[in-house]
């Protein structure tokens, strides 16, 4: 879909990647370093630096202690440490839950490690939230469950999961002797008053919890992939042999700037989620505007979008794939992100992407009001 819209000079909501830079306290702290000479490897558990400013960071705002020395793993973005994570803890014919629909990393990790995914399906209700059944999730345990992979905020459905939510989650994970593999990279991109509570955080989960995070969403640095794990020693060691064969260490200077960034005031993490609230409301208006039923979202970058109504048929995959050519804008079919047994809980869903700068948004707005006025429902 990024091709696609490069080849139609379209807005690219599809991808989640922001089209301005981070704070200049970070980008100038790379720049220093670069020139400091901080170019060569950095310890393979990461800089000594960045390793003490996530310990930080986890006390200052989640009150969780990690030792920087036993506890903390830095790796390759937040995608090398569930890899690292997922390949280093399970075996062949494991089965892991997830939630879906899903970062599509996931599926492909869980597949390498030879073990299956146990998916528990969210859903909106009638007021646009997500959620998930009870019921469902108690009943897809069984005797080869060994982990269970988290996602909040969520990425695509940008749901944030409850207190009431997570207690469950704790609840199976505890009761079964399962390991939480928690991926928290929007944690700071929450809106409305919803509030990111890390599982690690719950009673009896702090030990059994990998806590997955990275610089590239808080600090608009993507293309850095930095990111880190924060578990009791023996999960750090299991991710850890694996994440060595992937990469030994790298992004030495980065490292020394995102250490900058998670040292920002609170103020700062404040602004930069009330500046994306703003960017998701001007999208939500234009798509409801369009004729589609867009779901509000709690946290991330992206809102969630039922097609039905521009189309007949209900297919997101034909929609998006006509949305450039038509409209001139890019956006993804949430079907692929769901396991491929409930491919059709996602046929009418589309994911766009809003953190981008507030004139790309605008003019995503404006193209989206036009392409309704002119068009008529299809399929």
């Amino acid at each position: 879909m990024t091709a696609l819209a490069v080849s139609t000079g379209s807005i690219n909501l599809g991808q989640g990647f922001p089209d301005y830079d981070g704070p200049p306290e970070v980008l100038e702290t790379a720049r220093q370093m670069i020139a400091a000479g901080q170019n060569q490897y950095p310890p393979g558990t990461g800089t000594a630096e960045l390793r003490a400013a996530i310990a930080e960071h986890q006390r200052r705002f989640w009150g969780l202690d990690y030792d920087p020395d036993t506890e903390i793993l830095v790796t390759m973005g937040a995608t090398e440490a569930l890899a690292g994570a997922l390949l280093g803890m399970l075996n062949d014919g494991d089965e892991v839950i997830v939630f879906e629909p899903l970062f599509d990393t996931y599926a492909g990790c869980v597949a390498l490690s030879g073990a299956r995914l146990a998916p528990v399906t969210l859903r909106p209700d009638d007021a646009g939230r997500w959620g998930f059944d009870p019921q469902e999730l108690l009943d897809v345990v069984g005797p080869r469950t060994r982990m269970i992979l988290l996602n909040s905020p969520h990425n695509p459905t940008g749901m944030v999961f409850s207190r009431e939510q997570l207690d469950l989650v704790a609840e199976v994970a505890i009761d079964n002797d399962l390991v939480v593999v928690s991926d928290e990279v929007y944690e700071h991109l929450v809106f409305d008053g919803a509030v990111h509570v890390p599982v690690a955080t719950l009673p009896g989960m702090r030990e059994r919890t990998v806590t997955i995070s990275s610089g590239g969403k808080s600090f608009n640095t993507t293309g850095w992939k930095i990111g880190w794990a924060c578990a009791p020693a023996g999960l750090v060691h299991a991710t850890r042999m694996a994440k060595q064969l992937f990469t030994f260490a790298g992004g030495t200077p980065f490292q020394f700037a995102i250490a900058a960034g998670l040292r920002l005031p609170d103020q700062y993490f404040t602004d930069l989620a009330n500046d994306l609230r703003d960017k998701r409301d001007v999208l939500v208006e234009a798509l409801g505007d369009a004729g589609l039923v867009a779901h509000r979202a709690e946290g991330t970058y992206f809102v969630t979008a039922d097609i039905g109504t521009r189309r007949a048929d209900g297919d997101a995959m034909a929609f998006c794939r006509a949305l450039p050519g038509e409209a001139g804008i890019v956006a993804i079919p949430a079907s692929v992100l769901y396991d491929p047994r409930h491919a059709h809980e996602g046929r009418r869903l589309v994911r766009f992407a809003f953190c981008k700068q507030m004139p790309t948004i605008e003019s995503a707005a404006e193209r989206l009001r036009e392409w309704a006025s002119r068009s008529t429902v299809a399929g």
